[in-house]
């Protein structure tokens, strides 16, 4: 076995070698206007569809730009830019005049660069040139800075962020465990997974189309459900040999109760992640299907890696320690403090966890822009220069695409329209139009006089979109806007509109899969009512910090901005999964003890000594994962990793280990009751592997004249 997956290891090594292509972190929809327009632009401007992006100098402080020593530097380079492969030479589609733009104190000046191709696809040396070609103003004094996302020179934190988390979790495992065998098969195994999982998603970057986040979320989930996944297995396996079994009836035992409660578990995260699908966004669902390839590969590798390992380490596995004994273990006491004081517990909690939710009620949605960069990136630099010299508007111009096909005065159409769009609100500047060889499609470059992230700039593009409806029906021309800007306005509404019924989704996804586990109604409402206040509780802190600007300093946020327009469906696909995890490992041990005495709280506190020390070093080590990404600089991978280091902490110590316990002491025996009439009808999945604890039937007798038939 052991074998075999090295084998798969390798093949995928050489397929990742092989076919590694490039990431995409462009957040188009198909079907949104902005979308309409870029197409549009391909298919009748060609060249103009591609990436913007600014150069931007800055005379030291006390100085400008028409000095001798930097104005004799600063046409020859900006016409060295627009001549770097890749770029639209000239005056370029926006009509951006051929010289550079200079603010009023004549200390910032900037110049548009357009390329024939989008982001994705600018390479490392029309990068690489850009910099060279930056070199000999910077040496004269000046600041050059680029904007766009053509040119990165942030720290690169990233990368050793999963090592973080990987330590954690081995000095939460050696504390679990006590043995230096058992702590280090779950952090083997998770890397495997994830090894395969990174590799597989490298192969993919050369046939489909994959942001850079994906990866991180494959590693970030693979290696926390990973470790889980064979932390589960593993001490139900110490368990058994410590009471007396043998080593290899012990594995199978293992994997077939702890193993049987993986698989769900992992199926209730890969089926979350899959339904990212029904949001209809490319790049978010080849993100949920990323990581969930990944999900999957951790239990496969638990279900049969980790056995095989087992079995080599053999009866070492039961050294260290173990919960119970003469002693009374924490999670026993725990569970009787909290059904022997139900009440306050629950009202409590539930006090908390809505305090910890308020937040959210002014959540915002919105794409991070340049200015949520780290201020040493050359992006924020740029965002600031041009900030502070012409106003927050001119980091996110519109673009304004104008199809006049079907107009007879199609000649008059792009002047007409830069007049009347200089006159809306807001509006800063709008270039003069600049159109394509046949006249009839004609692009306007209009900048807002607020920031890109803006509320103003959102309703500026709605109001520009709803004049250009009257405009369609009474002149027969089509009116779209797009741009970065734009783009992100679109996404986070379309995102937006597709979170209710992706809520509804796997709230309903969760009541049915746990009325299959759990033979019980009650049960699954009370997990999905947990489940929601751990959303609630989760998108309040995330609101808390990164929209509200409170603990910025601690967490090493760069500014305020909206929370990531993705960020509400990704974490409730992620968080389900997991919140799924621990109800199902915690109340599974839970229901077992239940149905061997029939005793409602007695069966609570027994289920908690079993697995409450097992699900806490589970979620300690998932808290860890996830927070070992928030010290990086990406903002994006920053906000995701908060939002599900705060959400498993929510939910497995406030929500599983004390609400569930406390709301299960006062249903008592009601919370196992289902009606006759379903129970005959529900298939019996036996996830607590009761059937393993019946005895075997009995051998037949020796036929004799009085032979009784064979008993059980």
């Amino acid at each position: 076995m052991v074998a075999a997956w090295l084998v798969v290891l390798v093949a995928i090594g050489i397929a990742a070698a092989t076919l590694k292509g490039t990431t995409d972190d462009g957040f188009s929809v198909p079907g949104t206007e902005a979308q309409r327009a870029i197409d549009l632009l391909d298919q009748k401007f060609p060249g103009t569809g591609g990436a913007t992006a600014r150069v931007v100098f800055a005379a030291p402080r006390g100085h400008t730009l028409d000095e001798p020593q930097y104005q004799r530097l600063l046409d020859p380079t900006l016409a060295l830019v627009r001549r770097v492969p890749q770029t639209v030479p000239g005056t370029g589609a926006q009509g951006a005049a051929n010289r550079l733009v200079v603010s009023r104190d004549r200390r910032i000046g900037f110049g548009d660069i357009n390329f024939t191709v989008p982001v994705a696809d600018v390479s490392d040396s029309t990068k690489d040139a850009l910099e060279k070609v930056a070199e000999p103003a910077r040496a004269a004094g000046l600041e050059v800075e680029f904007s766009g996302g053509i040119v990165a020179t942030g720290s690169g934190k990233q990368g050793n962020t999963e090592a973080i988390g990987i330590i954690v979790a081995f000095v939460v495992l050696m504390v679990t465990f006590g043995a230096l065998s058992s702590a280090i098969l779950p952090l083997a195994t998770a890397i495997m997974g994830v090894a395969i999982g990174l590799l597989t998603l490298t192969a993919a970057t050369g046939i489909f189309t994959l942001s850079s986040t994906a990866p991180t979320l494959a590693t970030m989930l693979g290696l926390a459900v990973g470790i889980d996944y064979a932390l589960f297995i593993v001490s139900r396996h110490r368990q058994q040999v410590a009471a007396g079994t043998e080593v290899n009836e012990s594995i199978g035992h293992a994997v077939a109760t702890a193993g049987s409660a993986v698989v769900f578990a992992g199926l209730t995260v890969v089926i979350a992640l899959v339904g990212l699908l029904i949001t209809g966004i490319p790049f978010l669902s080849a993100m949920g299907l990323g990581a969930a390839f990944t999900v999957v590969v951790a239990v496969l590798i638990a279900l049969t890696l980790l056995p095989a390992l087992l079995g080599f380490v053999g009866a070492r596995a039961a050294k260290g320690r173990h919960p119970g004994g003469a002693h009374m273990p924490f999670g026993e006491r725990w569970a009787t403090w909290v059904t022997s004081h139900p009440w306050p517990v629950m009202l409590g909690v539930i006090v908390v966890l809505l305090l910890a939710a308020v937040p959210a009620l002014r959540l915002d949605l919105g794409l991070p822009d340049a200015g949520t960069k780290p201020k040493a990136d050359t992006q924020r630099k740029a965002y600031d220069l041009l900030t502070e010299g012409f106003g927050p508007g001119f980091n996110g111009p519109l673009t304004v695409v104008l199809d006049a096909s079907d107009s007879k005065d199609y000649k008059q159409v792009g002047a007409q329209a830069t007049r009347a769009l200089g006159q809306f609100r807001d509006v800063a500047v709008a270039s003069p139009a600049v159109s394509n060889s046949t006249g009839k499609v004609s692009i306007v470059s209009v900048t807002p006089a607020s920031g890109p992230s803006t509320d103003a700039t959102k309703d500026l593009v709605k109001s520009i979109r709803a004049q250009a409806k009257l405009v369609r029906d009474r002149y027969k021309v089509d009116i779209l806007v797009t741009g970065p800007t734009a783009i992100n306005i679109d996404v986070s509404d379309k995102l937006a509109s597709a979170l209710p019924p992706f809520l509804i989704f796997i709230v309903g996804l969760a009541l049915l899969l746990l009325l299959l586990v759990f033979r019980s109604i009650l049960v699954p409402i009370k997990a999905v009512l947990g489940f929601l206040f751990t959303i609630a509780a989760a998108l309040g802190g995330v609101v808390f910090i990164f929209e509200q600007g409170h603990l910025q300093s601690l967490l090493g946020v760069a500014a305020k901005a909206p929370v990531l327009s993705f960020l509400p469906v990704l974490m409730i696909a992620i968080l389900f999964g997991l919140a799924m995890d621990y109800q199902v490992f915690l109340v599974t041990r839970v229901r077992e003890a239940y149905v061997h005495n029939n005793e409602p709280i007695p069966a609570v506190r027994e289920g908690f000594r079993a697995s409450a020390r097992v699900v806490t070093a589970a979620a300690l080590i998932m808290i860890s994962v996830f927070s070992g990404f928030i010290i990086g600089d990406d903002p994006i991978i920053k906000s995701i990793g908060f939002a599900l280091a705060f959400g498993v902490l929510v939910d497995a110590f406030f929500v599983r280990m004390t609400l569930v316990p406390a709301v299960l002491a006062l249903l008592g025996r009601s919370a196992w009751w289902l009606p006759g009439w379903l129970q005959k009808h529900l298939p019996d999945l036996d996830i607590e592997g009761a059937r393993l604890e019946a005895p075997a039937p009995a051998e037949p007798a020796a036929p004799t004249a009085a032979a009784e038939s064979p008993r059980r």
